[in-house]
């Protein structure tokens, strides 16, 4: 029974659609189509009930995908584990990063893994929700962010400050802000997760004194409301705006590392420190601890160590 027939089976039981699993595994529509068919005629049932315009799942092929599905993983958990016992770094990596971290900063620290190990490959999701392990097919995930799911095995890379800053068109035109409570008065430019809009800013500053009304202060610490005429739910198009001098915006120091480096853009309010953010390396379960993964966390343990000194 063919490897490739059984995994096009699998995806195309969670796609319901033959030609967008067919791509994903680099096929024609046709001949998937008549892979499943060979599949079909070897076990003697019918997988899938197709119509014009829809493809359903049979009874018989639910319960043939279950016993599939753990065939499948189990063939993967055998080669990763031929590869960790050999310490051979090759075979696939799926991973899942945010737009910003993945568009201008890992890709050339990918590049660089490529090209010292030939034997491995790379299967690279950008965006900026939260990764699906399962239905997104990624094996680890880079993120910002303390890890919620205490079931997940997490590697810390780094903790990073954040940064306020606006390039110097802008700060020519609109003045720089001395102060958390001037932001009341300039285009902030924001980010929004979720439902969630990031329009509250950390601040912390034992030796100041507050008594305005746009922010609270607990020993020190500032919770600053900001507000702009530009939200993006892309923390790459945020990057972008703040670069072009759209506003003043605030974010990681390792995704604003190389721009405040060539004075693209300037960091804002050096009197006043922002609570830090982890970055994590995460994955569902030890049995994506591969030699490769650990190679990659490595890698990127120093790549991040570099770039913010």
């Amino acid at each position: 029974m063919n490897i490739q027939d059984l995994t096009l089976f699998v995806r195309t039981a969670q796609t319901c659609n033959i030609t967008a699993s067919a791509l994903q595994l680099d096929m024609s529509p046709a001949a998937a189509s008549a892979a499943l068919k060979r599949l079909e005629k070897q076990l003697g049932v019918q997988l899938f009930i197709r119509s014009t315009r829809k493809l359903r799942i049979t009874a018989e092929g639910e319960r043939y995908l279950v016993h599939c599905t753990e065939a499948l993983a189990a063939l993967e958990k055998g080669k990763a584990s031929l590869n960790e016992m050999q310490g051979k770094i090759a075979g696939e990596i799926r991973l899942s990063t945010s737009s910003d971290l993945g568009r201008n900063i890992i890709l050339p620290w990918l590049d660089e893994v490529m090209d010292t190990y030939p034997e491995l490959s790379i299967q690279l999701n950008v965006g900026d929700n939260l990764a699906d392990f399962f239905h997104d097919k990624v094996d680890m995930a880079l993120r910002y962010g303390e890890p919620e799911d205490s079931s997940m095995v997490a590697f810390l890379i780094a903790k990073i400050d954040r940064v306020v800053c606006a390039s110097p068109q802008y700060l020519a035109q609109h003045g720089e802000p001395k102060h958390p409570q001037e932001l009341s008065q300039h285009n902030c430019l924001l980010y929004r997760f979720g439902d969630r809009v990031y329009d509250t800013w950390p601040f912390v500053d034992d030796a100041s004194k507050n008594t305005g009304n746009r922010a609270v202060k607990n020993s020190g610490k500032y919770d600053v409301k900001v507000s702009g005429n530009r939200l993006s739910n892309d923390a790459d198009v945020v990057h972008r705006w703040v670069v072009a001098g759209k506003g003043i915006t605030m974010k990681s120091r390792l995704d604003m590392a190389a721009d405040l480096r060539s004075g693209h853009v300037v960091e804002l309010l050096h009197d006043f420190n922002s609570p830090p953010i982890s970055l994590w390396l995460i994955c569902p379960n030890r049995t994506q601890v591969t030699p490769a993964m650990l190679m990659l966390r490595d890698l990127l343990r120093s790549k991040c160590e570099a770039a913010l000194s």
